[in-house]
Protein backbone atom coordinates (compact mmCIF):
# COMPACT_ATOMS: atom_id res chain seq x y z
CA UNK A 1 0.00 0.00 0.00
CA UNK A 2 0.88 3.46 -0.78
CA UNK A 3 2.04 5.75 2.49
CA UNK A 4 1.54 8.79 3.82
CA UNK A 5 5.02 9.65 3.97
CA UNK A 6 5.46 8.79 0.33
CA UNK A 7 2.63 10.60 -0.89
CA UNK A 8 4.34 13.59 0.51
CA UNK A 9 7.51 12.70 -0.95
CA UNK A 10 5.93 12.77 -4.47
CA UNK A 11 3.90 16.06 -3.89
CA UNK A 12 7.73 17.79 -2.31
CA UNK A 13 9.32 16.66 -5.29
CA UNK A 14 6.36 18.49 -7.36
CA UNK A 15 7.08 21.58 -5.29
CA UNK A 16 11.15 21.68 -5.69
CA UNK A 17 11.23 20.67 -9.35
CA UNK A 18 8.06 23.68 -10.19
CA UNK A 19 10.32 25.90 -7.70
CA UNK A 20 13.40 25.37 -9.40
CA UNK A 21 11.88 26.16 -12.84
CA UNK A 22 10.78 29.20 -11.50
CA UNK A 23 7.13 28.56 -11.53
CA UNK A 24 5.02 30.89 -9.27
CA UNK A 25 2.56 30.03 -6.51
CA UNK A 26 2.07 26.20 -7.47
CA UNK A 27 5.16 25.02 -5.04
CA UNK A 28 3.71 26.39 -2.49
CA UNK A 29 0.16 24.66 -2.91
CA UNK A 30 2.07 21.48 -3.48
CA UNK A 31 4.01 21.72 0.04
CA UNK A 32 1.00 22.57 1.98
CA UNK A 33 -0.83 19.63 -0.16
CA UNK A 34 2.61 17.49 1.25
CA UNK A 35 2.11 18.76 4.76
CA UNK A 36 -1.35 17.48 5.31
CA UNK A 37 -1.10 14.91 3.68
CA UNK A 38 2.14 13.54 5.75
CA UNK A 39 -0.04 14.13 8.82
CA UNK A 40 -3.16 12.95 7.72
CA UNK A 41 -4.06 10.17 10.44
CA UNK A 42 -5.42 7.73 7.98
CA UNK A 43 -3.90 6.32 4.69
CA UNK A 44 -5.28 8.35 1.96
CA UNK A 45 -4.76 4.88 -0.25
CA UNK A 46 -7.28 3.68 1.34
CA UNK A 47 -9.76 6.42 0.20
CA UNK A 48 -8.40 5.82 -3.01
CA UNK A 49 -9.22 2.23 -2.80
CA UNK A 50 -13.09 3.48 -1.65
CA UNK A 51 -13.01 5.66 -4.89
CA UNK A 52 -14.07 8.09 -2.20
CA UNK A 53 -12.21 11.25 -4.10
CA UNK A 54 -14.33 13.55 -1.86
CA UNK A 55 -12.61 12.43 1.06
CA UNK A 56 -8.96 13.10 -0.82
CA UNK A 57 -10.26 16.29 -1.91
CA UNK A 58 -11.72 17.14 1.77
CA UNK A 59 -7.94 16.42 3.04
CA UNK A 60 -6.42 20.27 3.93
CA UNK A 61 -4.68 21.35 0.69
CA UNK A 62 -5.76 19.38 -1.49
CA UNK A 63 -7.74 19.90 -4.50
CA UNK A 64 -9.08 18.90 -7.86
CA UNK A 65 -5.69 18.78 -9.31
CA UNK A 66 -3.36 17.28 -6.74
CA UNK A 67 -5.83 14.55 -5.89
CA UNK A 68 -6.18 13.75 -9.17
CA UNK A 69 -1.98 13.22 -9.16
CA UNK A 70 -2.59 11.37 -5.74
CA UNK A 71 -5.02 8.92 -7.47
CA UNK A 72 -2.94 8.49 -10.48
CA UNK A 73 0.18 7.97 -8.36
CA UNK A 74 -1.98 5.04 -5.85
CA UNK A 75 -3.25 3.49 -8.84
CA UNK A 76 -0.14 3.49 -11.24
CA UNK A 77 3.00 4.03 -9.29
CA UNK A 78 3.73 6.89 -10.77
CA UNK A 79 2.35 10.51 -11.97
CA UNK A 80 2.95 11.42 -15.65
CA UNK A 81 3.50 14.81 -15.17
CA UNK A 82 6.38 14.56 -12.61
CA UNK A 83 8.17 12.39 -14.59
CA UNK A 84 7.90 15.06 -17.45
CA UNK A 85 9.02 17.63 -14.61
CA UNK A 86 11.75 14.93 -13.59
CA UNK A 87 13.39 14.38 -17.75
CA UNK A 88 13.19 17.97 -18.13
CA UNK A 89 15.62 18.65 -14.78
CA UNK A 90 17.50 15.65 -14.02
CA UNK A 91 19.26 16.19 -10.95
CA UNK A 92 19.24 14.37 -7.34
CA UNK A 93 17.50 17.24 -5.95
CA UNK A 94 17.12 16.24 -2.11
CA UNK A 95 20.90 15.19 -1.75
CA UNK A 96 21.58 19.09 -3.61
CA UNK A 97 19.08 20.93 -1.45
CA UNK A 98 20.92 19.17 1.66
CA UNK A 99 23.66 22.02 0.94
CA UNK A 100 22.98 24.78 3.65
CA UNK A 101 22.28 27.90 1.02
CA UNK A 102 21.05 25.36 -1.89
CA UNK A 103 17.50 25.56 -2.70
CA UNK A 104 15.35 24.41 -5.92
CA UNK A 105 15.72 27.93 -7.41
CA UNK A 106 19.74 27.56 -6.98
CA UNK A 107 19.70 23.62 -8.33
CA UNK A 108 17.80 24.89 -11.41
CA UNK A 109 20.05 27.53 -11.78
CA UNK A 110 23.30 25.17 -11.34
CA UNK A 111 21.62 22.53 -13.89
CA UNK A 112 21.07 25.22 -16.59
CA UNK A 113 24.42 26.71 -16.89
CA UNK A 114 26.58 24.09 -15.53
CA UNK A 115 25.02 21.02 -16.04
CA UNK A 116 24.75 19.71 -12.89
CA UNK A 117 22.71 16.79 -11.69
CA UNK A 118 24.70 15.33 -8.53
CA UNK A 119 26.64 16.24 -5.26
CA UNK A 120 29.83 14.83 -7.16
CA UNK A 121 29.01 17.09 -10.13
CA UNK A 122 28.60 20.42 -7.69
CA UNK A 123 32.17 19.49 -5.78
CA UNK A 124 33.91 19.25 -8.92
CA UNK A 125 32.67 22.20 -10.46
CA UNK A 126 33.27 24.38 -6.96
CA UNK A 127 36.75 22.74 -6.69
CA UNK A 128 37.25 24.06 -10.56
CA UNK A 129 36.01 27.66 -9.52
CA UNK A 130 33.58 27.01 -11.91
CA UNK A 131 30.18 27.54 -9.48
CA UNK A 132 31.26 31.69 -8.68
CA UNK A 133 31.25 32.59 -12.48
CA UNK A 134 27.67 31.85 -12.46
CA UNK A 135 25.85 34.69 -12.18
CA UNK A 136 24.34 35.60 -9.04
CA UNK A 137 26.85 33.62 -7.35
CA UNK A 138 30.95 34.16 -6.06
CA UNK A 139 33.37 32.64 -4.41
CA UNK A 140 31.85 33.32 -0.93
CA UNK A 141 28.67 30.80 -1.94
CA UNK A 142 31.46 28.18 -3.99
CA UNK A 143 33.42 28.08 -0.46
CA UNK A 144 30.06 27.31 1.13
CA UNK A 145 29.46 24.40 -0.92
CA UNK A 146 32.51 23.07 -0.21
CA UNK A 147 32.63 23.65 3.56
CA UNK A 148 28.92 21.57 3.32
CA UNK A 149 29.30 18.98 1.00
CA UNK A 150 30.26 16.39 3.57
CA UNK A 151 27.50 17.18 5.78
CA UNK A 152 24.89 16.91 2.96
CA UNK A 153 26.84 12.98 2.27
CA UNK A 154 26.18 12.36 6.08
CA UNK A 155 22.48 13.44 6.30
CA UNK A 156 21.27 11.37 3.28
CA UNK A 157 22.11 8.77 4.63
CA UNK A 158 19.39 9.40 7.43
CA UNK A 159 15.69 9.54 7.36
CA UNK A 160 13.80 12.40 9.66
CA UNK A 161 11.70 10.35 12.57
CA UNK A 162 8.29 12.54 11.23
CA UNK A 163 9.23 10.75 8.16
CA UNK A 164 10.08 7.43 9.30
CA UNK A 165 7.90 6.54 11.88
CA UNK A 166 4.57 6.76 10.02
CA UNK A 167 6.12 4.11 8.12
CA UNK A 168 7.31 2.20 10.65
CA UNK A 169 3.49 2.36 11.77
CA UNK A 170 2.56 0.88 8.45
CA UNK A 171 4.79 -1.88 9.19
CA UNK A 172 3.40 -2.71 12.43
CA UNK A 173 -0.25 -2.38 11.24
CA UNK A 174 1.09 -5.01 8.07
CA UNK A 175 2.43 -7.40 10.94
CA UNK A 176 -0.39 -7.12 13.47
CA UNK A 177 -2.48 -8.59 10.03
CA UNK A 178 -0.79 -11.80 9.15
CA UNK A 179 -1.52 -15.16 10.30
CA UNK A 180 0.65 -16.27 13.03
CA UNK A 181 2.48 -13.17 14.10
CA UNK A 182 1.61 -13.22 18.02
CA UNK A 183 3.34 -9.87 18.83
CA UNK A 184 5.16 -7.61 16.83
CA UNK A 185 7.05 -3.82 17.77
CA UNK A 186 9.43 -1.52 15.98
CA UNK A 187 13.18 -1.70 17.83
CA UNK A 188 16.27 0.42 17.42
CA UNK A 189 16.75 4.34 16.91
CA UNK A 190 12.82 4.79 15.89
CA UNK A 191 11.59 2.99 18.89
CA UNK A 192 13.87 5.39 20.82
CA UNK A 193 12.54 8.50 18.94
CA UNK A 194 15.59 9.55 17.55
CA UNK A 195 15.67 12.88 15.80
CA UNK A 196 17.03 11.06 12.64
CA UNK A 197 16.83 7.29 11.94
CA UNK A 198 19.51 5.15 9.52
CA UNK A 199 16.69 2.58 8.84
CA UNK A 200 13.44 0.97 10.10
CA UNK A 201 13.77 -1.87 12.33
CA UNK A 202 10.91 -4.33 13.36
CA UNK A 203 10.88 -7.25 15.63
CA UNK A 204 8.00 -10.39 15.36
CA UNK A 205 7.41 -13.24 17.39
CA UNK A 206 5.63 -16.58 15.69
CA UNK A 207 5.91 -20.39 15.97
CA UNK A 208 5.88 -20.50 12.17
CA UNK A 209 8.83 -17.98 11.08
CA UNK A 210 8.85 -18.97 7.46
CA UNK A 211 5.75 -18.16 6.73
CA UNK A 212 5.57 -15.10 8.07
CA UNK A 213 8.67 -13.67 6.49
CA UNK A 214 7.30 -14.80 2.91
CA UNK A 215 4.04 -13.26 4.18
CA UNK A 216 6.07 -9.84 4.94
CA UNK A 217 7.47 -9.93 1.66
CA UNK A 218 3.87 -10.23 -0.33
CA UNK A 219 3.39 -6.85 1.34
CA UNK A 220 2.63 -4.43 -1.61
CA UNK A 221 3.92 -1.52 -0.23
CA UNK A 222 7.81 -3.33 -0.81
CA UNK A 223 9.47 -1.76 -3.63
CA UNK A 224 12.63 -4.00 -3.14
CA UNK A 225 13.50 -6.66 -1.09
CA UNK A 226 17.15 -6.09 -0.27
CA UNK A 227 17.83 -9.93 1.34
CA UNK A 228 15.95 -12.56 3.12
CA UNK A 229 15.61 -16.09 5.11
CA UNK A 230 14.09 -17.96 7.08
CA UNK A 231 13.44 -15.77 10.01
CA UNK A 232 14.70 -12.35 8.61
CA UNK A 233 14.04 -10.28 5.98
CA UNK A 234 15.76 -6.61 4.62
CA UNK A 235 13.50 -4.65 2.34
CA UNK A 236 13.05 -1.14 0.68
CA UNK A 237 9.94 0.80 0.76
CA UNK A 238 10.35 4.04 -1.12
CA UNK A 239 13.87 5.42 0.39
CA UNK A 240 13.79 3.93 3.35
CA UNK A 241 15.51 0.01 4.28
CA UNK A 242 12.89 -1.80 6.63
CA UNK A 243 14.57 -5.07 8.40
CA UNK A 244 12.31 -7.96 9.76
CA UNK A 245 13.35 -10.09 12.15
CA UNK A 246 10.87 -12.77 13.45
CA UNK A 247 11.50 -14.83 16.73
CA UNK A 248 10.09 -17.61 19.25
CA UNK A 249 7.54 -16.02 21.74
CA UNK A 250 9.83 -17.04 24.42
CA UNK A 251 12.15 -14.43 22.84
CA UNK A 252 10.01 -11.38 22.16
CA UNK A 253 10.96 -9.45 25.29
CA UNK A 254 14.74 -10.02 24.99
CA UNK A 255 15.03 -9.74 21.83
CA UNK A 256 13.44 -6.65 22.24
CA UNK A 257 15.28 -5.08 24.83
CA UNK A 258 18.60 -6.10 22.91
CA UNK A 259 17.79 -4.61 19.41
CA UNK A 260 16.24 -1.23 20.69
CA UNK A 261 19.51 -0.04 22.30
CA UNK A 262 21.00 1.95 21.89
CA UNK A 263 24.36 0.30 22.29
CA UNK A 264 25.96 1.96 25.19
CA UNK A 265 22.92 1.65 26.97
CA UNK A 266 23.22 -2.42 26.23
CA UNK A 267 26.98 -2.13 27.38
CA UNK A 268 26.20 -0.88 30.78
CA UNK A 269 22.89 -3.01 31.35
CA UNK A 270 25.35 -6.28 30.30
CA UNK A 271 28.03 -4.78 32.73
CA UNK A 272 25.24 -4.36 35.25
CA UNK A 273 24.32 -7.81 34.87
CA UNK A 274 28.12 -9.45 35.05
CA UNK A 275 28.46 -7.76 38.50
CA UNK A 276 25.12 -9.83 39.53
CA UNK A 277 25.89 -12.90 38.27
CA UNK A 278 23.84 -12.47 34.73
CA UNK A 279 24.10 -12.51 31.28
CA UNK A 280 21.76 -10.71 28.91
CA UNK A 281 21.47 -11.41 25.16
CA UNK A 282 18.87 -11.12 22.24
CA UNK A 283 18.14 -14.80 23.68
CA UNK A 284 17.03 -13.95 27.40
CA UNK A 285 18.76 -12.92 30.77
CA UNK A 286 20.59 -15.85 32.07
CA UNK A 287 21.86 -16.61 35.92
CA UNK A 288 25.28 -17.56 35.30
CA UNK A 289 26.41 -17.27 39.21
CA UNK A 290 26.95 -21.37 39.23
CA UNK A 291 28.34 -21.50 35.64
CA UNK A 292 32.42 -21.64 34.80
CA UNK A 293 32.43 -20.15 31.70
CA UNK A 294 29.62 -18.09 30.95
CA UNK A 295 30.69 -17.19 27.67
CA UNK A 296 30.70 -20.96 26.16
CA UNK A 297 27.65 -19.87 24.73
CA UNK A 298 24.69 -17.38 24.03
CA UNK A 299 22.20 -19.78 25.95
CA UNK A 300 24.15 -20.63 28.96
CA UNK A 301 23.28 -20.72 31.97
CA UNK A 302 19.40 -20.95 33.88
CA UNK A 303 16.83 -18.93 31.47
CA UNK A 304 15.17 -16.76 33.64
CA UNK A 305 13.72 -13.52 31.77
CA UNK A 306 12.94 -13.34 27.99
CA UNK A 307 9.34 -13.32 26.76
CA UNK A 308 8.58 -10.02 28.28
CA UNK A 309 10.88 -6.62 27.81
CA UNK A 310 9.95 -5.76 31.76
CA UNK A 311 10.99 -9.86 32.30
CA UNK A 312 14.74 -8.77 31.26
CA UNK A 313 14.82 -5.48 33.99
CA UNK A 314 13.21 -7.09 36.36
CA UNK A 315 15.45 -9.86 36.59
CA UNK A 316 18.29 -7.62 37.52
CA UNK A 317 16.04 -5.74 40.21
CA UNK A 318 15.34 -2.77 37.77
CA UNK A 319 12.46 -0.88 36.70
CA UNK A 320 11.46 -0.77 33.04
CA UNK A 321 12.81 2.19 31.66
CA UNK A 322 10.82 3.62 28.60
CA UNK A 323 12.61 3.83 25.34
CA UNK A 324 13.32 7.12 25.08
CA UNK A 325 15.76 7.13 27.90
CA UNK A 326 17.51 4.15 26.85
CA UNK A 327 20.93 6.21 25.87
CA UNK A 328 23.30 5.50 28.96
CA UNK A 329 22.64 8.79 30.58
CA UNK A 330 22.14 7.97 33.84
CA UNK A 331 18.83 5.52 33.70
CA UNK A 332 20.09 2.64 35.27
CA UNK A 333 21.09 4.13 38.13
CA UNK A 334 17.78 6.10 38.10
CA UNK A 335 15.94 2.68 38.02
CA UNK A 336 17.73 0.93 40.46
CA UNK A 337 17.15 3.63 42.75
CA UNK A 338 13.10 4.04 41.87
CA UNK A 339 13.65 7.08 40.49
CA UNK A 340 12.96 7.08 37.21
CA UNK A 341 10.65 10.06 35.77
CA UNK A 342 6.88 9.89 34.83
CA UNK A 343 7.37 11.43 31.62
CA UNK A 344 5.30 13.77 29.90
CA UNK A 345 2.65 12.09 27.52
CA UNK A 346 0.72 13.68 24.80
CA UNK A 347 -2.81 13.48 26.74
CA UNK A 348 -0.85 15.92 29.37
CA UNK A 349 -0.21 19.15 26.45
CA UNK A 350 -3.25 21.51 27.27
CA UNK A 351 -2.22 23.87 24.61
CA UNK A 352 0.31 25.22 21.78
CA UNK A 353 2.09 28.79 22.15
CA UNK A 354 4.06 28.27 18.73
CA UNK A 355 2.14 28.58 15.85
CA UNK A 356 1.38 30.47 12.20
CA UNK A 357 -1.10 32.05 10.53
CA UNK A 358 -1.01 33.26 6.63
CA UNK A 359 -0.34 37.06 8.43
CA UNK A 360 2.96 35.84 7.98
CA UNK A 361 4.04 32.46 6.45
CA UNK A 362 1.34 30.07 7.26
CA UNK A 363 -1.24 28.91 5.31
CA UNK A 364 -4.57 29.12 6.70
CA UNK A 365 -6.67 32.23 8.54
CA UNK A 366 -6.07 32.53 12.34
CA UNK A 367 -9.75 31.97 12.70
CA UNK A 368 -9.04 28.26 11.03
CA UNK A 369 -5.97 27.83 13.28
CA UNK A 370 -8.15 28.65 16.70
CA UNK A 371 -11.00 26.28 15.21
CA UNK A 372 -8.45 23.28 14.94
CA UNK A 373 -6.93 23.99 17.98
CA UNK A 374 -10.32 24.05 19.62
CA UNK A 375 -11.44 20.76 17.62
CA UNK A 376 -7.84 18.95 19.47
CA UNK A 377 -9.79 19.81 22.78
CA UNK A 378 -6.73 22.15 23.35
CA UNK A 379 -7.47 24.88 26.59
CA UNK A 380 -5.46 27.40 25.31
CA UNK A 381 -3.66 28.71 21.75
CA UNK A 382 -0.86 30.94 20.47
CA UNK A 383 -0.99 32.86 17.44
CA UNK A 384 2.96 33.58 17.10
CA UNK A 385 3.86 34.95 13.69
CA UNK A 386 7.04 36.13 12.63
CA UNK A 387 7.84 39.76 13.45
CA UNK A 388 10.48 41.36 11.28
CA UNK A 389 14.04 40.44 11.32
CA UNK A 390 17.34 38.49 9.19
CA UNK A 391 16.66 35.15 8.46
CA UNK A 392 12.84 35.08 8.97
CA UNK A 393 11.75 33.10 5.48
CA UNK A 394 10.42 34.99 2.26
CA UNK A 395 10.62 38.32 4.07
CA UNK A 396 7.59 37.56 4.98
CA UNK A 397 7.65 39.38 8.92
CA UNK A 398 5.41 41.36 10.31
CA UNK A 399 6.20 45.34 10.61
CA UNK A 400 5.14 46.66 14.34
CA UNK A 401 2.00 48.35 13.10
CA UNK A 402 1.51 45.32 11.57
CA UNK A 403 1.58 43.51 14.94
CA UNK A 404 -0.82 45.36 16.10
CA UNK A 405 -3.49 44.96 13.69
CA UNK A 406 -3.20 40.99 14.14
CA UNK A 407 -3.51 41.43 18.01
CA UNK A 408 -7.49 43.41 17.38
CA UNK A 409 -8.46 40.81 15.04
CA UNK A 410 -6.92 37.69 17.87
CA UNK A 411 -9.07 39.30 20.35
CA UNK A 412 -11.81 39.58 18.31
CA UNK A 413 -11.35 35.68 17.32
CA UNK A 414 -10.62 34.99 21.37
CA UNK A 415 -14.17 36.57 21.52
CA UNK A 416 -16.12 34.16 19.54
CA UNK A 417 -14.52 30.86 20.79
CA UNK A 418 -14.03 28.72 24.11
CA UNK A 419 -10.47 28.25 24.04
CA UNK A 420 -8.31 30.53 25.32
CA UNK A 421 -6.40 32.78 22.44
CA UNK A 422 -3.38 34.81 22.93
CA UNK A 423 -1.48 37.38 21.12
CA UNK A 424 2.28 36.05 20.46
CA UNK A 425 4.89 37.41 18.15
CA UNK A 426 7.74 35.01 16.91
CA UNK A 427 10.50 38.00 17.21
CA UNK A 428 14.03 37.23 15.91
CA UNK A 429 17.14 36.64 17.98
CA UNK A 430 19.46 38.52 16.15
CA UNK A 431 23.47 38.02 16.31
CA UNK A 432 23.57 40.11 19.17
CA UNK A 433 20.68 38.42 21.30
CA UNK A 434 18.58 41.33 21.07
CA UNK A 435 14.71 40.97 19.28
CA UNK A 436 13.80 44.55 18.23
CA UNK A 437 10.37 45.11 19.13
CA UNK A 438 9.09 48.68 19.87
CA UNK A 439 7.69 48.86 23.55
CA UNK A 440 4.01 49.76 22.38
CA UNK A 441 4.14 46.15 20.84
CA UNK A 442 5.34 44.58 23.48
CA UNK A 443 2.70 45.70 25.96
CA UNK A 444 0.10 44.90 23.02
CA UNK A 445 1.26 41.03 23.48
CA UNK A 446 0.59 38.29 25.45
CA UNK A 447 3.54 36.09 24.54
CA UNK A 448 7.00 36.55 22.91
CA UNK A 449 8.49 33.40 21.36
CA UNK A 450 12.20 34.76 20.34
CA UNK A 451 13.86 32.76 18.25
CA UNK A 452 17.19 32.53 16.03
CA UNK A 453 16.49 32.38 12.35
CA UNK A 454 20.13 33.82 10.63
CA UNK A 455 24.04 34.14 11.92
CA UNK A 456 24.16 30.85 12.92
CA UNK A 457 27.74 29.78 12.60
CA UNK A 458 29.01 32.23 15.21
CA UNK A 459 31.52 30.12 17.63
CA UNK A 460 30.48 28.54 21.07
CA UNK A 461 30.87 31.02 23.32
CA UNK A 462 29.27 34.04 21.05
CA UNK A 463 26.47 31.59 20.58
CA UNK A 464 26.06 31.30 24.18
CA UNK A 465 26.55 34.40 25.31
CA UNK A 466 23.72 35.30 22.45
CA UNK A 467 20.89 32.71 23.51
CA UNK A 468 21.50 33.83 27.42
CA UNK A 469 20.98 37.54 26.62
CA UNK A 470 17.65 36.62 24.64
CA UNK A 471 16.37 34.35 27.46
CA UNK A 472 17.65 37.37 29.92
CA UNK A 473 15.06 39.93 28.24
CA UNK A 474 12.68 40.31 31.05
CA UNK A 475 9.91 40.26 27.56
CA UNK A 476 11.34 37.15 26.11
CA UNK A 477 8.69 34.36 27.46
CA UNK A 478 10.06 31.44 25.04
CA UNK A 479 13.80 30.61 23.47
CA UNK A 480 12.20 29.24 20.59
CA UNK A 481 14.57 26.35 18.69
CA UNK A 482 17.26 27.55 20.28
CA UNK A 483 19.96 26.08 18.04
CA UNK A 484 18.40 27.14 15.13
CA UNK A 485 19.24 23.82 13.14
CA UNK A 486 17.37 22.24 10.17
CA UNK A 487 17.56 18.18 10.28
CA UNK A 488 19.46 17.04 7.32
CA UNK A 489 19.73 20.83 6.22
CA UNK A 490 22.14 22.76 8.25
CA UNK A 491 23.56 22.58 11.54
CA UNK A 492 22.76 25.44 14.00
CA UNK A 493 24.10 27.07 16.83
CA UNK A 494 26.49 24.80 19.25
CA UNK A 495 25.95 26.57 22.48
CA UNK A 496 26.43 25.54 26.58
CA UNK A 497 23.03 24.24 27.58
CA UNK A 498 23.59 24.00 31.08
CA UNK A 499 24.44 27.71 31.23
CA UNK A 500 21.39 28.67 28.83
CA UNK A 501 19.03 26.51 31.25
CA UNK A 502 20.74 28.63 34.69
CA UNK A 503 19.55 31.73 32.52
CA UNK A 504 16.40 30.51 31.59
CA UNK A 505 15.86 29.57 35.15
CA UNK A 506 17.19 33.08 36.55
CA UNK A 507 15.02 34.93 34.58
CA UNK A 508 11.62 32.77 34.11
CA UNK A 509 12.23 32.26 30.43
CA UNK A 510 11.03 28.85 28.73
CA UNK A 511 12.97 26.71 26.43
CA UNK A 512 11.23 25.79 23.40
CA UNK A 513 11.18 21.72 21.94
CA UNK A 514 10.03 23.22 18.69
CA UNK A 515 8.04 19.69 17.47
CA UNK A 516 8.22 20.22 13.65
CA UNK A 517 10.25 17.03 12.55
CA UNK A 518 12.92 19.33 10.49
CA UNK A 519 13.65 20.88 14.01
CA UNK A 520 13.36 18.78 16.96
CA UNK A 521 15.39 21.62 18.75
CA UNK A 522 15.99 21.61 21.67
CA UNK A 523 17.08 17.67 21.21
CA UNK A 524 16.59 15.15 23.89
CA UNK A 525 19.85 15.85 25.31
CA UNK A 526 19.89 19.69 25.74
CA UNK A 527 16.06 19.04 26.90
CA UNK A 528 17.70 16.54 30.42
CA UNK A 529 20.39 19.58 31.33
CA UNK A 530 17.75 21.99 30.90
CA UNK A 531 15.99 19.55 33.18
CA UNK A 532 18.41 18.97 35.78
CA UNK A 533 19.03 22.52 35.99
CA UNK A 534 15.51 23.01 37.00
CA UNK A 535 14.43 24.88 33.54
CA UNK A 536 10.98 25.12 32.18
CA UNK A 537 10.18 23.77 28.78
CA UNK A 538 7.38 24.73 26.00
CA UNK A 539 6.62 21.77 23.36
CA UNK A 540 5.18 23.60 20.46
CA UNK A 541 4.65 22.69 16.99
CA UNK A 542 5.23 25.56 14.72
CA UNK A 543 2.79 24.88 12.59
CA UNK A 544 1.66 26.80 9.66
CA UNK A 545 -1.19 24.45 9.05
CA UNK A 546 -4.34 22.59 11.01
CA UNK A 547 -2.57 19.25 9.86
CA UNK A 548 1.00 20.39 11.37
CA UNK A 549 -0.92 20.91 15.06
CA UNK A 550 0.01 16.87 14.93
CA UNK A 551 3.42 17.56 15.08
CA UNK A 552 3.30 17.90 18.91
CA UNK A 553 3.89 13.95 18.92
CA UNK A 554 7.37 14.44 17.46
CA UNK A 555 7.95 17.03 20.62
CA UNK A 556 6.60 15.30 22.90
CA UNK A 557 8.87 12.19 22.49
CA UNK A 558 11.71 14.23 21.94
CA UNK A 559 11.00 15.73 25.58
CA UNK A 560 10.93 12.40 26.75
CA UNK A 561 14.18 11.77 25.54
CA UNK A 562 15.44 14.58 27.90
CA UNK A 563 13.06 13.14 30.99
CA UNK A 564 10.41 15.80 31.01
CA UNK A 565 7.78 15.45 33.22
CA UNK A 566 4.62 17.69 33.46
CA UNK A 567 5.42 19.73 35.71
CA UNK A 568 8.44 21.01 33.86
CA UNK A 569 6.37 22.13 30.40
CA UNK A 570 4.44 25.43 31.03
CA UNK A 571 2.09 24.13 28.36
CA UNK A 572 0.59 21.03 30.31
CA UNK A 573 0.05 23.66 33.08
CA UNK A 574 -3.77 25.04 34.12
CA UNK A 575 -4.02 28.40 32.35
CA UNK A 576 -3.76 30.34 35.27
CA UNK A 577 -0.64 28.78 36.40
CA UNK A 578 0.58 29.76 32.65
CA UNK A 579 -0.72 33.48 32.76
CA UNK A 580 1.51 33.92 36.17
CA UNK A 581 4.80 32.16 34.31
CA UNK A 582 3.64 34.76 31.28
CA UNK A 583 3.89 37.73 33.85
Amino acid sequence: MTTNAELAARLEEFADLLEADDVEYKPRAYRRAAESVGAHPTPIADYVDADDREAIENVEGVGEAIASKIIEYVETGEIEELEELRAELPVDMADLTRIEGVGPKTVGKLHRELGIETLDDLEEAAEAGEVREVKGFGAKTEQNILDNLEFARQMGQRQLLGEARPLADDVLAHLEGLEGVDRCEVAGSIRRWRATIGDVDALASTETPEAVVEAFLAWDSIDDEIESGPAKASVRVGDVRVDLRVVAPEEFGSALQYFTGSKAHNVRLRNYAIDRGMKLNEYGAFDVSDVDDPDAGQRIGEHVAGETEESMYEALGLHWMPPELREDRGEIAAAAEGDLPELVTREDVRGDLHTHTEWSDGNNTIEEMVAAAEERSYEYYCVSDHAEGPGVVGGMGLTDEEILEQVEEVRAVDDRYEIEVFAGIEANVDADGEIGLSEEVVDALDLIVASPHSALGQDFDTATDRLVRAVENPDVDVLGHPSGRLLNEREGLDFDPNALARAAVDHDTALEVNSNPHRLDLPGSDVQAAVDEGAKIAIDTDAHSPATLEYVRWGVHTARRGWAEPADVINTWPLEELRAFLH
